[in-house]
């Protein structure tokens, strides 16, 4: 049951990594001028699988402290982890804006690779998928607690 606890953690962590990377690129839809040049770069999170052991880190393989073991694949079970934050490497919006700041020779401005409805529509899957691991933390809290009044009766 603690298993399922910190693999849905592990999600959740990963999830609210998530929709904060895709908050900063909906506050940033209008950013024609960056500290690096050019417009902003639209940024996308990197999952992977969590490599440690079930229990603690640096606990053996198969051994952990919540148990572990069995017929498992070796990364059956363990979690999701972040691994990096890269830009997108899409080109950049061209709207004709001559008399932008940042308009080049021809009168386009470089906009953000940064597009609403695909931000929204992410934002709305890495909200169900946190909604999703709140329940599997429900459920294993709920799981405890009726093991604990079946132990007392």
């Amino acid at each position: 049951m603690l298993r399922a606890i910190d693999v849905a953690a592990s999600g959740l962590t990963a999830e609210r990594l998530r929709m904060d990377v895709i908050a900063n690129n909906l506050a940033n839809v209008n950013t024609t001028r960056t500290p690096e040049g050019g417009p902003y770069r639209r940024r996308l999170v990197v999952f992977a699988p969590r490599e440690e052991p079930y229990g603690w880190p640096g606990s053996p393989a198969g051994a952990g402290a919540w148990g572990g073991g069995g017929a498992q694949s070796p990364a059956a079970g363990r979690g999701v982890r972040a691994v990096d934050i890269v830009e997108d490497p899409s080109p950049p919006r061209l709207v004709y804006l001559p008399g932008h700041p940042d308009a080049d020779a021809e009168g386009y401005v470089a906009f953000p690779n940064v597009n609403v409805v695909t931000e929204m529509v992410d934002l709305m899957t890495a909200a169900r998928a946190y909604e999703a691991h709140v329940a599997v933390i429900d459920a294993a809290k709920s799981m405890a607690l009726r093991a604990l009044d079946i132990a007392r009766a």
